[in-house]
């Protein structure tokens, strides 16, 4: 068998089933194969939490079917990985926490419904920043190293399911992302990823869903092409989640439209220059090696043909970033809502689960988060300063007559794994929050190369609500004309 599966993608897959060049069950255990030589072994990358032990069965039941009528849809055999925050019937859901070791949901989620729908194979469940958010830490796994760097963090909160992708471990991934759990491990992995405008993908089945709105599944690929098909098969209205009510009406027949490796020609851009990352320090070094890559993207952006208005200046953008604050109520009534899908939940409230003895062995910022004090007045204050920005920045948008905002993906390079266990507790540097704090509009980050530190950095489009499409056909054009994604060094060909 002479196929190559590193960086391989769904239409390389397909095209091999095709003329039997591979099957099914061979393509998910060479990916098993890989595992367990650089998952737990080797490198150690630690990406998975739990592997699927009716994934080569599920590949034999799609190498059947399509021996008698062909693909049943278009992922047919592709392995996915899914981060540990969504429902998988028969797998656990852990959220990377010894406190939810034992939680096996009976029900999948809506978009792993959709997944199997379509023929994809859950290969396995991915490692997470604990609870669902900051870096890729959890007492149930210890860290998940980077592909690129062993001594360093792949981000988070979806850290795993970047780096499966990166590594080699899955074709594609899914990720969830309320604040920058998407687009930071994406970057800081050298591939693409997109957290969709709210509406477009459905939370039911996910921790940390409706009634909050900020948070959404999203899809990880190392190509944006691979990204498009798998977010065609994710959208969808869903009783269960509400916000995907405002999504009917905007999803296109197939993203994969909007692969136009021209889509900059003529696209306005402008650049945002402002420094807008959690704990960025625009002065230090780190801060500067990201700077050269983003000055050299932006040449490439002009080269590929983009019109671009630089700088553009979004008023009083970092005085209303710092004014973001959650809802106690949204976060326990989406708790008990994600909870009341199993009949045995292993908690019955965020207090018992706080009050559990195994709490102690949470991950310090995560227990921080759980135990944050609620305050009603400032989630108002958010409210008010999230209109007043989505209203800025869309003047600006206006103004300018611009198709989207160009921002560093994240203005630090990856953190050091130390420093993120120990003082300075360093999590989340660099993430630029724009997108989740106004919820309803799109981000997708794709590879723009790597430091002189050899570690991969990106570029973001920002877009108006609803407007994923053209943000990816800006994405698939930059990347068409650059090509900046390298597969990392500690996982090659077995």
């Amino acid at each position: 068998m002479s196929f190559n599966v590193l960086e391989t993608t769904i239409d390389e897959i397909h095209a091999a089933y095709k003329t039997g060049q591979i099957t099914c069950r061979q393509l998910v255990q060479i990916y098993l194969d890989r595992i367990e030589a650089y998952d737990k072994k080797g490198p150690a990358i630690n990406a998975i939490i739990t592997l699927n032990s009716e994934a080569l069965k599920d590949a034999d039941r799609l190498d059947a079917a399509f021996k008698s009528s062909g693909f049943v849809g278009p992922l047919h055999g592709i392995p996915v990985v899914v981060k540990d925050q969504a429902d998988a019937a028969g797998m656990p859901t852990t959220l990377g926490s010894v406190l939810f070791k034992n939680h096996r949901p009976e029900r999948d989620c809506f978009v792993v419904a959709n997944l199997k729908k379509t023929g994809a194979i859950i290969v396995g469940k991915t490692t997470l920043g604990e609870l669902g958010g900051g870096d890729t830490h959890g007492s149930l796994f210890g860290s998940t190293r980077n592909p690129y760097d062993l001594e360093r963090t792949v981000g988070g909160s979806s850290g795993g399911s970047a780096a499966c992708v990166a590594a080699n471990f899955s074709t594609v991934a899914i990720g969830q992302e309320g604040l920058a759990s998407i687009r930071r491990p994406s970057t800081w992995n050298s591939i693409a990823g997109m957290r969709p405008t709210a509406g477009l993908v459905s939370r039911g089945g996910v921790y940390a869903g409706w009634p909050s709105i900020n948070g959404s599944l999203g899809p990880m690929a190392r190509t944006v092409t691979d990204l498009a098909k798998l977010l065609d098969v994710m959208v969808g209205y869903d009783p269960e989640d509400p916000v995907t009510a405002r999504g009917v009406g905007h999803v296109p027949d197939s993203f994969t439209k909007f692969l136009d490796k021209n889509g900059l020609k003529g696209a306005r851009l402008g650049i945002l220059r402002e420094s807008m990352g959690l704990g960025s320090e625009p002065d230090s070094e780190d801060f500067k090696t990201i700077d050269e890559v983003f000055n050299k993207a932006i040449g490439e952006l002009k080269a590929a043909g983009a019109v671009l208005v630089d700088p553009v200046v979004i008023p009083d953008l970092k005085a209303l970033l710092a004014k973001r604050a959650g809802s106690f109520t949204d976060e326990e009534e989406s708790f008990n809502r994600y909870f009341g899908r199993s009949p045995n939940p292993p908690f019955k409230s965020r207090a018992e689960a706080a009050a559990s003895p195994d709490f102690a062995k949470v991950v310090r910022r995560s227990q921080e988060r759980w135990k944050r004090a609620p305050d009603n007045n400032a989630h108002y204050e958010y409210l008010k300063a999230r209109e007043e920005l989505m209203t800025n920045l869309l003047t600006v948008m206006a103004d300018n007559r611009l198709d989207a905002i160009v921002h560093k993906a994240v203005e630090h390079q990856p953190t050091l794994i130390k420093d993120g266990l120990n003082p300075p507790f360093v999590d989340q540097k660099g993430a630029p929050h724009i997108n989740t704090y106004l919820v309803y509009v799109p981000s997708i980050v794709v590879p723009a190369g790597f430091t002189r530190d050899n570690l991969p950095a990106g570029i973001t489009f920002l877009g108006r609500p609803y407007d994923d499409g053209n943000m990816i056909k800006c994405a698939y054009a930059y990347e068409q004309a650059t090509r900046h994604r390298k597969p990392p060094p500690t996982t090659t060909p077995l």
